[in-house]
């Protein structure tokens, strides 16, 4: 098995570790002692809902609140927090907890999994990912307590606000307050919407970005060139959501800046998104599609990807280099982002296509909202998810776990080659 585990790629190590907890997650959410009494519980919803926490999306085929019991909303919690963090991170930390020492083949594997530019300070980085997330997350729970007693016992509201903060911080949006609610009964509570956002913020822009706002303060200067990406990104992102909601929905400020932040990854909704218009539900999809920033708990193509792709196109329409914040863009970059941004256009429109041909009655932006949710580990949904057929569960299966390893690394998994052994003229073809 050790030998077995050096041989293996990291692509393929990450890939193997996720499947397993996905697979471990199925079995605990469906024993007894996880469902509460009178709820018949079949093992492709436990699947679906083990994928959906593991790959922190938030899409659900039940209620969490109305099927799981206490010891179930625990597993499924936990279930979120190690697919927030990263199988390689979680299991780096529960060795380095048993005193022992993590080896090279380790330390490389969580540099790929962490988006690392190197292997150097590896460990350090682990234990500030785990004090990072235990401060949020703590941060968070007190702060959404305050909201959550007024409306339930002082013990039931404790178990709430730490299982919502897991799920806001690791951008999923999965919640236990029953009869698929969601956040909608506090669409007008501003603390807790704002704490939402911020812990939904934080888990989306990366532990890289947060370690550099920590250690440099807000000196934007002397910020990276990928911090100012993201952060600039995020933002803009953000704004331009939020305005185009309110244009087009019959929303509140508030309400539009919520689902702006959320549909980044988060998947939390104070509005019922099937009364959302199709221009609105588009809008959501662009910004599923785009997604959370590099190194974060969330999906999609990522901000830096999308940055990247504007500065590529604007460089070959002006015939000028790619730069950016006084940096100069690498060309290779923009070759790694283009094939991601395709390869992630390729599972989209699949996903969508064959999702329509399972489901005749479901509609062409309800189809393509749903897959692309799925990708961008987002969790939304205009609310078809539990009356989809096995085979539609099993196709958002799939593309949630795509969406949570990403398109490029999934296509590694499958890369058997070896070098080029024959190289070939250049060709001419025309392009435009």
């Amino acid at each position: 098995m050790k030998h077995l585990f050096h041989r293996l790629s990291s692509a393929r190590l990450i890939a193997l570790g996720f499947a397993a907890v996905i697979l471990i997650g199925s079995v605990l959410l469906i024993l007894p002692c996880s469902v509460q009494d009178g709820v018949q519980l079949n093992y492709i919803d436990s699947l679906y809902t083990s994928t959906s926490a593991v790959c922190v999306t938030g899409l659900i085929a039940v209620d969490a609140g109305d099927t799981f019991t206490p010891l179930g909303q625990f597993f499924l919690a936990m279930l979120i927090q190690v697919g927030g963090l990263g199988v390689t991170a979680v299991g780096a930390g529960v060795i380095l907890a048993m005193g022992k020492r993590v080896d090279m083949k380790g330390r490389n594997l969580i540099r790929d999994a962490m988006n690392l530019d190197s292997g150097r300070g590896v460990i350090r980085f682990v234990k500030s990912v785990f004090l990072t997330t235990l401060i949020f997350e703590l941060s968070g729970a007190i702060l959404s307590f305050i909201v959550f007693v007024q409306d339930y016992p002082p013990l039931k509201a404790i178990g709430i606000s730490l299982f919502h903060s897991v799920a806001a911080f690791n951008n999923s949006g999965f919640d236990i307050l029953g009869n698929f609610q969601n956040l909608i009964p506090y669409r007008d509570n501003v603390l807790l919407n704002l704490v939402t956002c911020g812990l939904i913020f934080f888990g989306g822009i990366g532990f890289l970005v947060i370690r550099e706002m920590w250690t440099k303060k807000l000196n934007w200067k002397k910020y990276s060139m990928h911090a100012k990406v993201v952060l600039s990104v995020s933002a803009v992102l953000i704004v331009v959501g939020a305005v185009l909601l309110k244009l087009t929905d019959d929303v509140t400020w508030l309400g539009a800046l919520f689902h702006s932040v959320s549909a980044r990854t988060a998947g939390f909704s104070t509005y019922p998104l099937g009364t959302f218009s199709d221009a609105g539900l588009l809008v959501l999809t662009v910004l599923m599609f785009i997604g959370a920033s590099p190194g974060s708990t969330g999906g999609g193509i990522k901000t830096s990807t999308f940055f990247v792709l504007l500065k590529g196109i604007k460089s070959a329409a002006t015939n000028q280099s790619e730069k950016a914040f006084r940096y100069a863009i690498p060309r290779d970059v923009f070759r790694k982002s283009s094939v991601i941004a395709l390869l992630a256009l390729a599972v989209v429109v699949i996903g969508t296509f064959l999702m329509l041909a399972m489901e005749p009655d479901v509609t062409l932006m309800q189809a393509l909202f749903e897959i692309t949710s799925a990708f961008g580990t987002v969790g939304l949904s205009t609310g078809i998810t539990p009356g989809l057929s096995v085979g539609s569960k099993l196709l958002s299966i799939l593309i949630m776990y795509i969406g949570r390893l990403g398109p490029l690394t999934i296509a590694s998994v499958w890369y058997f080659s070896h070098g080029e052994r024959v190289r070939y003229p250049e060709g001419n073809i025309a392009i435009g």
